[in-house]
């Protein structure tokens, strides 16, 4: 007996250090994703290329543009044509100015239509420029199935739509940017109200943020009659952030709380290679004086880990090279690979003394000799 109870307990220990990692996951949503913020490896997708009505969730690209501008101290006054906009609003008032960064805030916690309009007509001089901007941003951060035809994500164009996949992208710009995340995350904002004596006040719709989830950092509530329910959440836990995007999704706050989850349960952040000197080097010339200038950290599974390969590519010392300003900067690059696929490609500097060196940590010393130990850092 004492041996089968030895057995489970060693079963038991081995599970706990290598987490299963699931083979599926059910959504309710017609199309779903979920990607690691930094990297922005899809941890599992869901007809995540399909192009669909996207409803509200269109508001993340009016505000990062909103943001962009550079306006948002700007006052903003409120033209009759933002007041026409159907649906969920903040109850602008004709000709009253609002500052934009109040707009903004009111676009994202309790989606006004009106605020987006009223953005649109300010930051892009009309609606219609506003959606030539969308349309333009979308193509620079790399959004090709997607079209914007307005600011607010009603049903009143037919060219209007994109993908979870494309959704995914936008989002994970704009949380690059601190005001956004700032404004994604807050849940409740007090804004002067010009005709009455107390301030407006706007509690954000986003549940996940305000009750359900206890790891998210924001995100954007979706709904019409034709889309559905749509639903764009940020999570962190431990420093792994995480993006899910899900259209069309009846169950929505549920199943983005699961793709968290399994996010966490079955991935781990790894630094694969840490900044600063690369070590182990056969060309003498580089020996020491080589190095990249960022981590490179990427979400793996335990059966993952061990078939990351680094390959270093650097070219060949040119004679004319007599001192170290004479080197180029940038000498080659370091490829890291998973099987057989790329996940990485960072480039390699020569320390020349015309590039800043980054200083590692400590701590990053022993997470490298950690992961050297594991199979994974062999390039120092």
């Amino acid at each position: 007996m004492k041996k089968v109870t030895t057995g489970f307990i060693i079963i038991f220990l081995l599970l706990t250090l290598f987490p299963h990692q699931s083979q599926a996951i059910g959504v309710s949503a017609r199309a779903a994703i979920l990607i690691d913020q930094e990297s922005g490896r899809v941890l599992y997708e869901k007809d995540a290329h399909t192009k669909m009505r996207i409803a509200s969730i269109t508001k993340i690209m009016t505000a990062i543009l909103a943001i962009e501008s550079g306006k948002l101290d700007t006052m903003v006054k409120v033209s009759e044509n933002a007041l026409k906009a159907e649906g969920s609003a903040i109850y602008l008032q004709k000709g009253e100015k609002i500052k934009l960064e109040d707009l903004v805030y009111g676009l994202m916690l309790r989606s006004g239509n009106d605020a987006a309009v009223a953005i649109a007509e300010h930051v892009g001089g009309s609606l219609e420029g506003f959606v030539v901007m969308m349309n333009q941003k979308a193509e620079e951060i790399g959004m090709t199935n997607t079209e914007f035809a307005n600011p607010h994500g009603l049903d009143d164009h037919e060219n209007h739509y994109s993908t979870a996949y494309d959704m995914a992208i936008l989002t994970q710009y704009a949380m690059q940017n601190e005001t956004y995340q700032k404004i994604s995350s807050t849940e409740t904002h007090r804004a002067p109200n010009p005709n009455e004596k107390w301030d407006r006040v706007w509690h954000n719709k986003n549940k996940l943020l305000t009750s359900l989830y206890e790891y998210s950092t924001g995100g954007k509530t979706g709904y019409t009659v034709r889309a559905k329910r749509t639903l764009v959440s940020t999570a962190s836990k431990d420093g792994f952030n995480t993006i899910v995007v899900t259209l069309n999704d009846p169950n929505d706050w549920k199943d983005h709380m699961n793709l968290h989850n399994y996010a966490y349960n079955n991935f781990e952040l790894v630094n694969i290679k840490r900044q600063g000197t690369l070590g182990k080097l056969d060309n003498d010339f580089y020996k020491e004086r080589v190095f990249i200038s960022r981590n490179v950290i990427y979400p793996l599974t335990a059966e993952e880990l061990q078939k990351v390969k680094i390959n270093l590519s650097l070219i060949t010392p040119n004679k004319k090279w007599k001192d170290p300003e004479d080197v180029p900067d940038v000498v080659g690059e370091m490829s890291v690979m998973l099987d057989k696929n790329e996940i990485a490609e960072v480039p390699i500097y020569f320390d020349n003394g015309q590039v800043e060196k980054p200083k590692g940590s400590f701590w990053e010393l022993f997470k490298s000799l950690f992961f050297a130990a594991a199979g994974v850092n062999k390039y120092g």
